[in-house]
C-alpha cells in the first residue's frame, strides 16, 4: 500500500466533524494521483471503512471501461453536481473534491505551492445547497514525484482540447520510467512523503438556491484556507 511506498505525513485529520462533510483539496501529481492514494491510505487508517469516502474525479479518469470499473469499486465518483448532493444529502456520506482538477494536477513544478481552482465554484454551491461544513485540505510531496515543465493551456487550446475531452491541459514533463513526456501520461511516481493537512471546518450557511455572492464568499474562504495551509506545507518542508 502508499503507507510503504510512500511515507505518510497527516496531520489535522481529528478536525473532521460527524458525517457527511465536504473535504476540498489542491490535486498535485499528474494522471497517477499519488495525492489521492495518499489521501484514501490516511482516511481509512483513521476512520475505517464504516465511514467511507467518495472521491469525485474528472471523466479523463474515468474514460476508459478499466479504469470506469476499478475506481467505481473503490468509491470515485464521476464529477458532477447533482452526483455529489445525492452522496452528501441522500447517502450522508463524505465526499472528497479536487476543483482544480487538471489545472491543478498538471501545474508547473514552479508553482507547486500555490492553489489553481480555475475558476471553479461548482463545489461551493454544493456544500450550500447540501448545508454540510467544507473541511480545507492542502497536500504536498505528489507534486515531488514528477517534473512538469509547463502545463500546455496554450497547447491544449490550439488542439481544441476543451471540446474534445474537457481537459484544458497538454502537460509536458519530465518523470519516470519515460524521461521527457508530453501530454497527461500517467508515470511511475518516485518515492517521497506524501503530506497533508486538514484545517479547520468552514461552517456554510444552508440555502436550496444559493445567490452567486454567497457562492463566491465560500470559494473565497475555501481557497485562502488551503492556501495557507500548503503556505504551513512549504515552510515545515
Amino acid at each position: 500500500g502508499p503507507g510503504r511506498y510512500f511515507d505518510l505525513d497527516v496531520s489535522g485529520i481529528e478536525r473532521v466533524p460527524d458525517a457527511p462533510a465536504m473535504m476540498v483539496s489542491n490535486h498535485s501529481g499528474g494522471t497517477s494521483i499519488p495525492d489521492v492514494w495518499g489521501f484514501g491510505f490516511a482516511w481509512y487508517r483513521r476512520f475505517g471503512t464504516s465511514r467511507p469516502i467518495h472521491p469525485m474525479a474528472h471523466e479523463v479518469i474515468l474514460s476508459t471501461k478499466t479504469t470506469a470499473r476499478f475506481f467505481g469499486r473503490i468509491g470515485v465518483l464521476r464529477a458532477g453536481r447533482g452526483v455529489a448532493k445525492d452522496v452528501l444529502t441522500t447517502w450522508r456520506r463524505d465526499l472528497l473534491v479536487m476543483p482544480g482538477g487538471d489545472l491543478d494536477t498538471w501545474r508547473p513544478y514552479k508553482d507547486r505551492y500555490t492553489v489553481q481552482f480555475g475558476g471553479r465554484t461548482g463545489y461551493a454551491r454544493t456544500a450550500i445547497q447540501a448545508g454540510v461544513p467544507i473541511v480545507p485540505v492542502a497536500n504536498a510531496g505528489a507534486h515531488e514525484t514528477l517534473f512538469v515543465l509547463t502545463d500546455g493551456q496554450g497547447l491544449a487550446k490550439r488542439l481544441r482540447l476543451q471540446e474534445l475531452t474537457r481537459a484544458q491541459v497538454f502537460p509536458i514533463s519530465l518523470s519516470f520510467p519515460w524521461g521527457l513526456t508530453i501530454g497527461p501520461w500517467p508515470h511511475l511516481p518516485i518515492p517521497t512523503t506524501l503530506r497533508s493537512r486538514f484545517g479547520t471546518p468552514i461552517v456554510v450557511p444552508q440555502m436550496d438556491d444559493p445567490d452567486d455572492d454567497t457562492v463566491v464568499e465560500v470559494d473565497e474562504a475555501v481557497r485562502t484556507a488551503v492556501q495557507g495551509l500548503l503556505d504551513e506545507l512549504r515552510e515545515t518542508r
